[in-house]
């Protein structure tokens, strides 16, 4: 079994090659600008690991790692500029350098590329690779328009955020694992299983990110603090808060959300800090990943197998950026 370290270098090796035409270069350099951002690349090892996790890794888990990738990229650049941020990964978003009709086509593109590499894989699974990977980016899609209708709204309840951030981020997590569980050969009900871990540790994952979002380190996390803040994104914190604070946070808190202030991201965080959010948020990651790791432990393989998943988990929910 490989560790994720060693499967990000070998994918990150196979993943720097040229994926798109030169011409025309106003179209593609975006692209080529966009992938050389680096990240963190966790999608696609999922779907390594995934493989791994019950037969040897095969070309076509590479295929559709690549695919993964690019789809995850593709949903990076449109979400940008739903969100209009300045930054991603401490560096220009596309629509910052390139304008936004030329990023609205550059993400296009990028997802038409991913289908190219699914294309590549055995008939024995293209079939339902490709039902898992459209009904995943059609769940993407749904969890992107709700965080949408979310922004409209004054306050949000738990559940409803928990299902919206399932969809936006947890199901890729979850389905490129099952993708390369359905590559290694696994049966149905370990399929399930890899699936629902890959759901939960998404679910600790976004509560990570929203809690480096606020209380994060600038210069590791590559993205402006308080970002979600400024622009009134309900988050795990925010919902916590509101159904937290006293009446009188209550309306300090609308306030501030319903202005710009210069000190409106410092203000909330008080808030924030005052409703006990930030100790709330850490019980709630660690909640989310014991709940993954169950599913895990019940994936009938040999304990030694699902090292690399364990490992990664951890990783992902200490991470600074």
């Amino acid at each position: 079994m490989q560790s994720f370290e060693d499967l990000s270098v070998q994918f990150n090796s196979r993943f720097e090659t040229a994926h798109f035409p030169t011409a025309p270069a106003s179209l593609y350099d975006p692209n080529h600008y966009f992938l050389q951002l680096g990240g963190k690349r966790v999608r696609p090892v999922m779907c390594l690991l995934g493989n791994e996790l019950f037969d040897e890794i095969t070309e076509d888990a590479w295929n559709v790692a690549n695919a993964i990738e690019l789809f995850h990229n593709f949903t990076l650049i449109h979400d940008d500029i739903m969100d209009k941020a300045p930054l991603r990964r401490g560096k220009p978003t596309v629509h910052e350098k390139y304008g936004e009709s030329t990023a609205l086509l550059a993400g296009d593109v990028m997802l038409v590329v991913a289908y190219d590499y699914l294309n590549k894989i055995s008939t024995t699974y293209l079939r339902r690779i490709l039902h898992l990977f459209n009904k995943t980016a059609r769940e993407v899609c749904e969890g992107q328009q709700l965080d949408m209708d979310f922004e409209k709204k004054e306050q949000v309840d738990f559940t409803s955020y928990e299902h919206m951030i399932s969809l936006k981020t947890s199901v890729l997590l979850a389905a490129s694992l099952q993708m390369g569980a359905i590559l290694g050969g696994a049966l149905e009900r370990n399929q399930n299983l890899i699936y629902e871990f890959g759901r939960k540790l998404g679910l600790a994952f976004q509560v990570q990110d929203d809690y480096l979002d606020a209380f994060g380190d600038a210069s590791k996390f590559g993205k402006q603090i308080g970002g979600d803040i400024k622009s009134n994104k309900k988050t795990f914190l925010l919902i916590h808060a509101q159904e937290k604070a006293s009446p009188a946070q209550r309306q300090a808190l609308q306030a501030l959300l319903s202005g710009n202030a210069d000190n409106k991201v410092d203000e909330v965080l008080t808030i924030f800090r005052d409703c006990g959010v930030d100790e709330w948020a850490e019980k709630l990651k660690e909640n989310y990943l014991a709940e993954a790791l169950k599913h895990l432990d019940d994936v009938a393989v040999l304990s030694k197998r699902k090292e690399p998943l364990k490992e990664l988990a951890a990783f992902l929910i200490q991470r600074q950026h």
